[in-house]
């Protein structure tokens, strides 16, 4: 790697229950930067666990030197909590995420690092694409929802699920992690920068050879859960009304459609008075009003959060004004008619 492209570096391991993963990790980390000629650190997150996880990273600090940071948290607070912490104080302007189970490769950072500082990326994702997991318990949901992820965002990635990412600083600290929403970070990236600055790298996968997975089918309806969250913010953050007024305008016109049909029926001498489709329609109009009135009550929110906190609802690189560039008028050449009216005026103020 250049010398111009090694800027200072964080990689950010949200850790727990990993005692018998953190000193090879550690070591596999210090072999793979070994050439790495800008400064880096290592935060590895303890998110409460109960094993012995915090005693081995404060003796992998003792061995190696202070830049090893630990950060043991109270308590259990989930993946996305320790790496959104492990992001809060991070130093570097590289940020690099991944797991602390030793299947991510930490061979892979340098080269990942380059490209997105040599092609002016924002985020490079990890695509695990020799991935070592069982097929039906890993492998074929994790496609199913990737491909799913891709269908709803926008945001053509192989591998959401991959935790080995390198971002810049200044974009992924403006983002704020909650729930599951580790494995959409791409997406809520998204909100920030083009999809034309997020790539992806093919990268190393290892089996699991300590500890116990994290992971299982449990989690399926949570991403579920956590997917329609970030499809709604990254459509309708900004206008939540067009939202529930869409949904509202929808059952509305189901249920007009339906009291208009039974209105012919009445008419023509039949009985709707016992009839299903009644209750229905009434039903589908009064979910319509609740969704127009939801709409309305969002928006007004929605504009209270960006007014009251100065929040805008765009994003400007961080870099942008730094060389002064945008700080500039068009000035008037001397002799235009502009000029020629001031000295008019300033004449007919000294006569």
């Amino acid at each position: 790697m250049t010398t111009h492209l090694a800027a200072p570096l964080s990689i950010v391991v949200p850790m727990f229950n990993e005692q018998e993963n953190v000193s090879p990790l550690v070591e596999r980390v210090h072999e793979a930067l070994v050439d790495y000629t800008g400064a880096w650190e290592l935060l590895l997150v303890d998110d409460g666990s109960s094993d012995a996880t915090v005693a081995r990273v404060r003796e992998a600090r003792e061995a190696f030197g202070s830049h090893v940071r630990p950060i043991p948290l109270t308590r259990n607070f989930g993946q996305t909590a320790a790496m959104q912490a492990g992001i809060d104080l991070a130093r570097g302007e590289v940020i690099v995420t991944m797991d602390g189970d030793l299947q991510n490769d930490p061979i892979d950072i340098p080269r990942m690092v380059d490209r997105l500082l040599r092609e002016d990326l924002d985020l490079v994702a990890g695509w695990r694409r020799d991935r070592k997991d069982n097929l039906w318990g890993r492998k074929v949901p994790s496609w199913l929802a990737n491909r799913l992820i891709r269908r709803l965002t926008g945001v053509n990635l192989h591998d959401y699920g991959c935790s080995l990412k390198v971002f810049r600083a200044d974009v992924i600290k403006g983002v704020r992690l909650y729930g599951e929403m580790h494995r959409f970070i791409p997406a809520w990236l998204a909100t920030q920068t083009a999809p034309s600055r997020i790539a992806e790298e093919a990268v190393t996968h290892h089996p699991r050879t300590a500890g116990t997975s994290k992971y299982g089918l449990s989690r399926t309806f949570r991403v579920i859960i956590d997917l329609i969250s970030v499809y709604f913010f990254m459509r309708f953050s900004a206008r939540p009304a067009h939202f529930f007024g869409l949904l509202g305008s929808g059952f509305g016109l189901l249920g007009g459609l339906g009291m208009f049909y039974l209105l012919v029926e009445k008419m023509l001498g039949h009985d709707i008075g016992d009839r299903p489709l009644l209750l229905v329609s009434i039903l589908f109009i009064l979910i319509g009003v609740q969704m127009l009135t939801t709409g309305v009550l969002s928006e007004m929110l929605s504009r209270t959060y960006y007014e009251s906190r100065d929040v805008r609802t765009y994003h400007l690189p961080a870099r942008f004004d730094l060389a002064g560039e945008n700080d500039a008028f068009h000035m008037p050449r001397a002799g235009s008619r502009s000029d020629a009216g001031g000295v008019a005026s300033a004449e007919e103020d000294q006569a």
